[in-house]
């Protein structure tokens, strides 16, 4: 058996995150969700099939093997659909192959439990099934597949992990009300000419529609540290708390008071007088420095947070810089839930606190104040003490 990850997407409801790399290259917890989902593969299958498209050449740095696990690159050149990803790999599908979503977080302990089915799908039972292809299911078989139906008949959504053979094309895709081609009809055929476990999550599977998916997954990851890693120098009068990993080459400087989970990544420095609170992960080569707090809150590679600014739930790019005095707020006054825009609809993130969504090679000047929700497209330049708000959260 081996594996196929679809990532050729845009990812565009992960903009501005996504305006500068796929999106399975976003990370969380200290690794980037492609190799999350490779880690869980290893030991499991020999060969993994990567669909690429949208910036390919970024996920084709990845190389040509991951640990043990041998990688094929197949491209997606006019990105239509998972269905026609998936109908790519024609080529290269084993007897049985397992296909995984490139943007989902999925469990080690799940997959193995749908590879021992001849054919299966992964479903989870969860709350709001309204955002969700709805799996019915009648015992342990799956009867049928619904996206987004106004009369549910169950609560179990399609994960997008399913274990396939190549009979799987012998049905001829036709384009969606949305003008793509869907993986979901492959599947459905499959239900109606075979037998396909519908096999439940019992582990955990993390779906990133959303920047503000990426810090709820990170939050669960750094949960499970069953240990602190420390590669890099702790200095005096430093207080950790709660587990820490600690890349190599990097300082936590005196006085820095660090609550636990927390990942920090190679050459950073922190501190002094640094907070580092609970669901924080710090890329490579970053600087939080004096008197700033950051809370649960993903810093990707090369980004400063030098002095007295705090940063609490969100998300900030590479190679961002942060004047001294930048704030983010991240709690409405009358503590509704917080609003995103996503290609001029209004969403709501259904949580209370959110704070900036930040792009690449972003700089604010001193005492630049982000409003809950703000998002910040790559290359922006904040003039010092400018208030950025959306005014559309109502």
């Amino acid at each position: 058996m081996n594996a196929i990850i679809l990532a050729a997407g845009k990812g565009v409801r992960c903009l501005p995150l996504t305006a500068t790399r796929p999106k399975v290259l976003l990370p969380v917890a200290g690794t980037t969700v492609l190799e999350h989902n490779l880690r869980q593969l290893e030991g499991l299958v020999d060969d993994v099939i990567i669909v690429v498209g949208y910036m390919k050449e970024m996920v084709q740095a990845l190389g040509p093997h991951y640990g043990s696990i041998k990688i094929t690159y197949v491209e997606q050149k006019n990105v239509s659909g998972t269905g026609d990803a998936l109908r790519q790999c024609k080529d290269f599908i084993a007897d049985r192959s397992i296909v995984l979503n490139g943007d989902d977080l999925y469990s080690r302990e799940d997959i193995k439990r749908c590879m021992q089915e001849k054919y299966a799908i992964l479903v989870k039972k969860v709350e709001d099934i309204s955002r969700y292809g709805v799996v019915e299911v009648q015992g342990s078989k799956a009867l049928g597949i619904e996206e987004r139906p106004k009369k549910p008949k169950s609560s179990l959504a399609n994960t997008g992990c399913y274990v396939l053979d190549k009979k799987v094309f012998e049905f001829t895709l036709k384009k969606s009300k949305r003008g793509e081609y869907e993986a979901v009809d492959y599947i459905q055929h499959m239900i109606k000419t075979a037998h396909v476990t519908a096999v439940e999550v019992k582990d955990y599977w993390m779906p990133i529609g959303y920047p503000w998916n990426l810090l709820e997954a990170n939050e669960f990851i750094l949960k499970r540290l069953t240990k602190s890693v420390i590669h890099g120098k702790i200095e005096k009068n430093v207080t950790v708390k709660g587990k820490l990993v600690l890349g190599k080459g990097s300082v936590v400087k005196s006085g820095t008071y660090i609550e636990g989970p927390v990942v920090i990544g190679e050459n950073c420095v922190i501190g002094p007088n640094a907070y580092l609170r609970g669901g924080t992960t710090i890329g490579n080569e970053c600087k939080v420095g004096n008197a700033c707090e950051v809370k649960n809150t993903i810093i990707f590679n090369r980004s400063a947070v030098p002095h007295l600014s705090y940063i609490g739930d969100s998300v900030i790019g590479e190679h961002v810089n942060f004047g001294a005095g930048t704030i983010t707020a991240n709690l409405r006054f009358d503590h509704k839930d917080i609003n995103s825009f996503i290609q001029g609809e209004k969403v709501s993130t259904r949580l209370k606190k959110v704070g900036a969504i930040i792009g690449d090679n972003v700089q604010t000047g001193i005492n630049v104040s982000l409003m809950p929700g703000v998002k910040l497209w790559p290359n922006v330049c904040m003039k010092p003490h400018e208030c950025v708000y959306d005014d559309r959260q109502e």
